[in-house]
């Protein structure tokens, strides 16, 4: 359970030191996770029924959605497994992919079942679920989506070694880029006819406006009980070249940062200009793939540095001013 001193905000500060932006993001699930452990504890005590909101993150690919689930695990201190949905709309064995994940689940835990049904299963790319037909040798995404409301909700499901996991208390939080929703939002009725007063807060109301409703996700093309699973929505935003070049940089375990330490241990300061985490937050943006592509352009350009500094150790520092000029290399005299 969650130490009583953590709070929502505490939870967002210690996912800013991992993660960039999605400052919104952060606190719908901050909030989100605090609500939910805290429900558990009451149910406990008090011998009740556990009403639990499951979480929908809603993004262009490499904003964080992943990211930040797996950070928001290891601040909490409790088991995580992602997963794919398409995956499981490859199979003809539904049941059994789901299985698996939660054996996963188990196996995060070291083998104990109490701990393991406290953590967070996190199922990517949902909004491919959307389709009417499945893969060849599949299922279609509307099976799967049937498949994932029973333990989305609360059951008890048998593994494959006879154990038995009870999913109730289990967080789970689905993630997509879910293109063309925005669309659909744009279209969709708002809630401009509700009566408003001049005392009334018209903040209030462009907030709901600005929400995911379900009835925009049953127009895409998801089945309203699964839709009910998942009443906690968090939207995420494209990253800014800004937030790519402090993704590189800022972060506790940042790239930039492991670098630093490797170059470190082998005697060299590492000096990285500016203007090469700018033309790195470029490329990514030009590639698409938001904040996943920028590890391995990184990494790129620090291989053949890494691979000549080892065998010469009269080197004492390497500077390297541009992504498109020759690393310099300083010796010792």
């Amino acid at each position: 359970m969650l130490d009583k001193t953590i709070k929502p905000s505490s939870i967002v500060k210690l996912l800013d030191q991992y993660v960039i932006g999605q400052d919104e993001a952060k606190k719908v699930l901050a909030v989100a996770v605090y609500s939910h452990y805290r429900k558990i504890e009451k149910a406990q005590k008090d011998a009740l029924e556990l009403i639990k909101s499951n979480v929908l993150l809603i993004g262009p690919s490499g904003t964080g959605k992943t990211l930040l689930c797996e950070t928001l695990s290891r601040v909490l201190g409790v088991p995580f497994v992602s997963a794919d949905a398409m995956t499981l709309a490859q199979t003809r064995y539904v049941n059994e992919e789901i299985e698996a994940i939660l054996q996963r689940l188990i196996d995060k835990a070291e083998g104990k079942r109490d701990r393991a049904e406290l953590g967070i299963v996190f199922i990517d790319e949902i909004d491919k679920l959307k389709t009417k037909s499945g893969a060849a040798g599949g299922v279609s995404g509307e099976s799967v989506q049937h498949a994932l409301l029973k333990i989305m909700e609360g059951s008890q499901v048998k593994l494959s070694g006879g154990q038995y996991i009870d999913t109730t208390r289990l967080l789970f939080i689905c993630g997509g880029a879910f293109v063309g929703l925005d669309e659909i939002m744009s279209s969709a009725r708002t809630y401009g006819f509700i009566n408003t007063s001049q005392s009334d807060d018209k903040t209030i109301l462009d907030r709901l406006n600005e929400r995911v409703k379900p009835t925009d996700l049953f127009q895409f093309g998801l089945i309203p009980e699964f839709t009910g699973r998942l009443p906690i929505v968090a939207k995420f935003h494209d990253l800014t070249k800004d937030m790519l070049v402090r993704i590189l940089v800022e972060p506790k375990n940042s790239i930039h940062n492991q670098y630093l330490e490797i170059f470190r241990n082998e005697g060299v300061e590492l000096s990285v200009g500016r203007k090469v985490f700018e033309q790195i937050a470029d490329l990514a943006i030009e590639y698409k793939a938001g904040a996943r592509s920028l590890r391995g352009i990184f990494e790129e350009l620090i291989t053949p540095i890494l691979y000549t500094v080892p065998d010469d150790p009269a080197i004492r520092s390497v500077e390297i001013e541009s992504l498109f000029t020759e690393p310099r290399y300083i010796r010792k005299a």
